[in-house]
């Protein structure tokens, strides 16, 4: 039989309420103490009390897609925008407030480190409490028991119970047990972060045979370069709402225009950032190698990339390393320039004042590309800041014979110096 869909969603919609609830788990002492506080506030004729806030959040709102059997979705959107309350939503996990979800086939989630796992009960004991609860019978669960232990690289802990696991080990088992008991669908969120890169590697490869079988897959992930090899169509979030629906790539490059900044020279007030922040980016110049600003990189051409900082306090800054690391329009690394490389001994920076990395020879054919900036203090993050600015590049005479880049082949990414030899 074939079924018309493996998930249909219709208008789905989640409401949290947040903040403290002054009528949840009172006890006589704290309503005789509101009691005399109000009466406090009464006697100096001000009738106002601090009776606690509620926030109404809806984490989703009207939510509606339809997945084919074989379908490989990402599902991207800023931090907060509603990613995982959606698969936690489709994994029956939590119950939406309005709408519904109709799922044909066995559903398999890797949504947090651990989900599902009784921490008292063994590798072993988990693996056959999963694959009864994904509905497979104990000959099914056994046939794959040796895959999945091999796979997840813990045969001499299968045995331990899991809460004495770290959590890279959760995350194996975890993984492990949702790709190798065959379900229909799977469902898997940023959890794979938490594993090493090897891991991940693997962990993607297992991913693409699940999707090669036809099984239905549904990532969550910041990691583009991974949706773009893995994923056929994208959706993307923002504030709990779906803004896009179509192939990956463009979707891909909605979510990271999307991430820029509105002013892209001022830092100052931008907030999506990393690092503890004691020191802080606060403005991005391009400039030519005079020192002259300008607007746009040129193929060939030098470029400066001056980037303003201030320190919270007064004294110097030791043991310093920057970076900036540019990236293509669908978030792929390209390059890195780091200070570290180029730079034998540890740089001391004043508490405030400019940085700049010079490009001798942009080595970039015409398109715009994305720049993430870092900065470290004696071995610390301050300052990190994904896809800070966006640097438009023009085509120049970037090999000296006259001519551009051919047209086909522009916003390809990195020009090398080459030559060709003939005999």
């Amino acid at each position: 039989m074939k079924v018309p869909f493996a998930i249909k969603a219709e208008r789905i919609a989640k409401h949290y309420r947040l903040g403290t609830n002054p009528n949840v788990n009172r006890t006589l002492r704290d309503v005789i103490v509101d009691s005399v506080g109000r009466l406090g506030q009464l006697a100096r004729g001000n009738g106002n009390s601090n009776a606690g806030s509620v926030t109404d959040l809806w984490a989703l709102e009207d939510i509606s897609f339809e997945i084919q059997p074989g379908e490989v979705v990402g599902i991207v959107g800023r931090n907060g925008a509603g990613k995982s309350t959606l698969l936690k939503v489709l994994a029956r996990i939590t119950e939406p407030t309005r709408g519904r979800v109709e799922i044909f086939g066995r559903v398999g989630s890797l949504l947090e480190v651990g989900t599902g796992f009784h921490p008292e009960l063994s590798g072993r004991e988990n693996i056959f409490l999963n694959g009864s609860i994904l509905g497979m019978s104990r000959k099914e669960i056994e046939r794959k028991f040796d895959e999945i232990v091999a796979f997840a690289e813990l045969e001499r802990f299968i045995d331990t119970p899991v809460k004495r696991y770290s959590s890279g080990m959760y995350v194996r088992l975890a993984f492990a047990v949702a790709a190798h008991l065959e379900p229909e669908i799977l469902l898997v969120d940023e959890v794979l972060a938490v594993g090493d890169a090897a891991f991940q590697k693997k962990c993607l490869g297992k991913m693409s045979d699940v999707a090669r079988h036809g099984r239905t897959v549904i990532f969550v992930s910041h990691n583009t370069a991974a949706m773009l090899n893995l994923c056929d169509r994208g959706i993307l979030i923002d504030r709990g709402r779906i803004v896009a629906d179509a192939p990956i790539e463009p979707v891909i490059q909605q979510y990271l225009k999307g991430l820029r900044t509105v002013t892209p020279w001022d830092l100052s007030t931008f907030e999506d950032r990393q690092g503890k922040g004691r020191v802080r980016f606060t403005r991005v110049r391009f400039e030519d190698d005079q020192g002259n600003p300008v607007e746009h990189g040129v193929s060939g051409k030098p470029l400066v990339i001056a980037l303003d900082y201030h320190a919270e306090s007064s004294q110097p800054l030791p043991n310093c390393r920057a970076s900036v690391t540019f990236f293509d329009g669908l978030g792929q690394v390209l390059f890195n320039c780091s200070s570290e490389l180029v730079i034998q001994d540890p740089i001391t920076l004043k508490p405030e004042g400019t940085l700049r990395c010079l490009i001798p020879r942009l080595p970039l054919s015409q398109n715009q590309y994305l720049l993430t900036l870092f900065l470290e203090v004696n071995r610390e993050v301050e300052d990190w800041i994904l896809n800070a600015v966006e640097l438009d590049v023009i085509d120049g005479d970037f090999y000296g014979t006259g001519r551009l880049y051919p047209d086909g082949w522009r916003g390809k990414g990195v020009l090398v110096p080459h030559q060709w030899l003939t005999q």
